[in-house]
């Protein structure tokens, strides 16, 4: 494995164009490892409605930035108290979704440092009940890279103004508030270490070797020039990170085991005129695909049922049935 070094850029829409370059140019002979630290900004998931995600008059006022990521999951605030980190390598047919096989070289290293962290859920990693790290996941073309938040010494107050969470996601949970849910990780230390020093030891950790003798890919010239190619593109282009959401009559919404999924629908003399999934989930095939399937479909059970009947919804949506879906279009319960 390489590591990537980003130069010290808090940039998230330079630093996710780094991710995205390493994931689909550099030679997969090699696995990578990039770490980066973003100023306060919102990163949205890949499917997620930005404008509902977000308190946008804090986030203006606060001059945030936001950027919708290729992974799918929920929105997080990033500033200079948070590491991040990205594995980037093969996708060998068993590896997405498994989340363990990424986060445990870091659950090793918290808790060599008396923090008992531990692989929550879906995809976060918590100390008790409080998160400490979120972690999502992309595939492309057998490549995918895992990547995840550590909250070392986030503004904890700034996580809970800037975000809107839909009340969806503490349906069964004990805690009503993402305030009360997070926790940062020096404050389990107990130690002033900062964020900096816990990136070294991390590093160190995963290598077992020094910072300095760890193996490095460096970017070069031409790397870099594509790299800000494709944040331009991506990454501060508007139509990506909020884009355009279709009108809609109908809103149909339900927590499932592979995430929160949220249908939107325009149904016109019973057809569907337009539709736009969104959510948190995690799947490997892009949901426009379902969306593609559904539309200028009658709104009517059987077509709707034959509209996807070619469609393997786990690979657009992870852990979901067939059934369960076509019961949030009608909101069957």
């Amino acid at each position: 494995m390489l590591f990537i070094d980003n130069t010290g850029i808090t940039d998230a829409s330079i630093n996710l164009a780094i991710e995205e370059f390493a994931l689909k140019n550099l030679p997969m002979d090699d696995s990578y490892l990039l770490f980066y630290i973003n100023s306060p900004s919102i990163i949205i998931g890949k499917h997620q409605n930005t404008i509902e995600e977000i308190n946008q008059e804090y986030v203006k006022d606060n001059n945030i930035q936001v950027v919708r990521r290729l992974s799918g999951g929920g929105a997080v605030y990033h500033d200079l108290g948070n590491l991040n980190f990205s594995f980037i390598t093969k996708d060998d047919g068993q590896s997405f979704h498994n989340f363990l096989k990424f986060t445990q070289p870091v659950i090793d290293y918290l808790q060599s440092m008396g923090v008992n962290a531990e692989l929550s859920g879906r995809n976060d990693l918590q100390v008790g009940e409080q998160k400490i790290s979120g972690n999502a996941q992309f595939s492309t073309r057998g490549r995918m890279f895992s990547h995840g938040t550590l909250m070392f010494d986030l503004n904890l107050d700034d996580v809970q103004a800037s975000l809107n969470v839909n009340p969806e996601k503490f349906k069964s949970k004990s805690t009503k508030s993402v305030r009360s849910r997070v926790a940062n990780i020096k404050e389990l230390l107990g130690s002033d270490m900062t964020i900096e020093e816990f990136r070294e030891g991390l590093l160190r950790s995963i290598f077992g070797m020094e910072p300095s003798e760890v193996p490095q890919y460096k970017l070069t010239q031409d790397d870099w020039v594509r790299i800000n190619e494709i944040s331009k593109e991506h990454y501060q282009n508007w139509d990506w990170n909020y884009g355009l959401s279709p009108k809609s009559n109908i809103k149909h919404t339900r927590k499932f085991p592979a995430g929160l999924v949220d249908i939107r629908m325009d149904i016109e003399d019973s057809y569907i005129k337009d539709i736009k999934i969104y959510g948190d989930f995690f799947g490997v095939g892009d949901v426009v695909d379902v969306e593609n399937a559904l539309r200028g479909k009658r709104y009517e059970n059987a077509e709707v049922r034959d509209a996807l009947s070619g469609l393997d919804l786990k690979h657009y949506f992870g852990r979901i049935e067939p059934e369960d879906f076509i019961g949030l279009i009608f909101l069957e319960e």
